[in-house]
């Protein structure tokens, strides 16, 4: 990194989020832009998360940018090897190296209000930058849960997401604890190798057979020829999803059809009364996300594994012990226990305009207007923000959304002219996020009856979107420049400083 680089745009990560807004950047002819990146390649999630049998639940084709589509997908549902694979790809074909700053993880950024710029100290030097575009993404940073005991464990310990590849599972005496999506996937992977698997299970999540099979070779040959087809496919797996919203949304009792669905699921695969009690939820299907496997149920009637329908509660040695006192001896425990995803630790690192970080401001809960800008924290955005998250849909979708604003956000301020930006009004943050809470009330995500990662400490959601992709989209079309303050140098002077003052109350008008 050049010595205290100054830049238009600081892009921080690059997921999809992060490289998504570089594409848009380009488009919108912007070049004097980076993306910073703490590790040594893209891909975000899809870099971090290896583990065995990793892969998307959300079909292939809608996971991917609707400018960016791959006629080559393998898989209808890709693993995680081809989605890393597909964003190396984005980087290359949209000429995105030249900005990739890797091995730069932020340690912290200050506005400047003289100046108006974002001073950011990375872990390569440091630089500045007019606009702050952040997509580190809610599921960057591992969540390992206090536990008594871990730290004198002797044996090997590590999250799903920082997967250990020299450590040989193979006969092993292993406790998987969690059983989230990642976790779903990890218990069939290793199953099979392993002596002994001993699921710890705080609460059991719905799943659903996975309809998963290989795309054929004529099917990515037509996808190929005839380009309209992949636009196709990719608008026929949105529309079913947008029509599924409702039922989420608005009528979760319509639901109800799906849980008998999902119960039928586990009866197939699960024949001991006994363990198919534990495995079944009793909370609204949806309430958690649903998650999609085939093999997970089969793999837990195995003689080497045991469902212990209870969280970690300590660790003796090496001995786990539940919160039902129910214990097991292990060699090895693998946590898929989440994500800080309302704490966001780089809220921890954003400093705005009156000293606060962002983290301060967001003490009482996240909230952002249209899931992109903080009041306090002048022209800095983030990409997959406070309640822009899917329970039934593709994260790309919402994602290029945000990518709409930001380009318009970015116009907004060329249109304005000289040293300018824009800081959400509070009052503006408040009303969207009332609007939001508010429609939130009737979603099974908060009547579904159980306790999920959307919620916050205080069991606000604040997490997930309450409507269509459809919606959020119209909602994100524009910036709104009433609900934005004008912010101007202050030592501007003479007509030009008092025009300046004057058109944010304008603005506010």
């Amino acid at each position: 990194m050049a010595q205290h680089e100054q830049v238009r745009v600081a892009v921080i990560g690059s997921g999809f989020g992060g490289l998504g807004a570089a594409v848009r950047l380009r488009r919108e002819g912007i070049t004097d832009f980076v993306v910073l990146e703490r590790a040594g390649s893209v891909g975000g999630t899809w870099r971090d998360n290896s583990y065995p049998g990793c892969a998307c639940d959300v079909p292939s084709h809608l996971y991917s940018f609707s400018f960016a589509p791959n006629p080559d997908w393998p898989r209808t549902f890709s693993g995680q090897e081809h989605i890393r694979a597909y964003l190396e790809h984005v980087a290359d074909v949209f000429g995105l190296r030249p900005h990739l700053r890797f091995g730069s993880e932020v340690k912290r950024m200050t506005w400047d209000p003289e100046k108006l710029c974002w001073d950011i100290e990375t872990a390569a030097g440091s630089l500045s930058a007019d606009v702050v575009v952040s997509a580190t993404g809610p599921l960057s940073d591992p969540k390992i849960p206090e536990i008594p005991g871990l730290d004198s464990f002797p044996g090997k310990v590590f999250h799903s997401a920082r997967w250990d590849h020299d450590y040989d599972l193979r006969g092993k005496r292993v406790a998987m604890v969690g059983t989230g999506a990642s976790a779903i996937q990890i218990v069939p992977a290793i199953q099979p190798e392993v002596a002994k698997l001993t699921l710890l299970q705080r609460t059991p999540p719905w799943v659903m057979p996975r309809v998963d099979r290989a795309i054929s070779a004529a099917e990515r040959r037509l996808h190929r020829a005839l380009s309209f087809t992949t636009q196709a496919r990719r608008g026929f797996l949105w529309g079913i999803r947008e029509l599924q919203v409702q039922a989420f949304t608005k009528r979760p009792d319509e639901l109800g059809l799906v849980e008998s669905l999902a119960k039928r699921n586990i009866a197939r695969a699960i024949k001991d009364p006994a363990l198919r009690a534990k495995l079944t939820p009793d909370y609204r299907i949806g309430c958690k996300r649903i998650l999609l496997s085939s093999t997970y149920y089969p793999a837990l009637a195995q003689p080497n594994v045991d469902v212990v329908a209870s969280g970690l509660s300590e660790i003796r040695g090496s001995t786990v012990v539940a919160a039902d006192g129910s214990s097991a001896e292990v060699d090895a425990i693998i946590f898929g226990t989440g994500f800080h995803v309302t704490d966001m630790p780089i809220a921890e690192r954003v400093v705005g305009a009156d000293g606060r970080t962002l983290a301060e401001a967001w003490k009482g809960g996240m909230e952002a207007l249209r899931g992109a800008a903080a009041a306090g924290f002048p022209n800095w955005m983030t990409i997959i923000g406070p309640n822009t998250g899917l329970g039934n849909s593709s994260m790309i979708l919402m994602i290029e959304s945000q990518l709409n604003y930001m380009a318009d956000y970015l116009r907004q301020l060329h249109v304005l002219g000289g040293r300018a930006a824009l800081d959400a009004r509070p009052v503006a943050v408040a009303a969207w996020n009332h609007k939001v809470q508010e429609r939130m009330k009737r979603t099974v995500w908060n009547t579904g009856g159980c306790t999920s990662w959307y919620l916050d400490a205080s069991g606000r959601n604040t997490t997930i979107w309450p409507g269509t992709t459809t919606e959020f989209r119209r909602a994100t079309q524009r910036v709104d420049l009433a609900e934005y303050e004008v912010v101007r140098p202050p030592l501007t002077s003479g007509a030009d400083g008092a025009h300046g003052a004057k058109s944010g109350a304008e603005v506010g008008a």
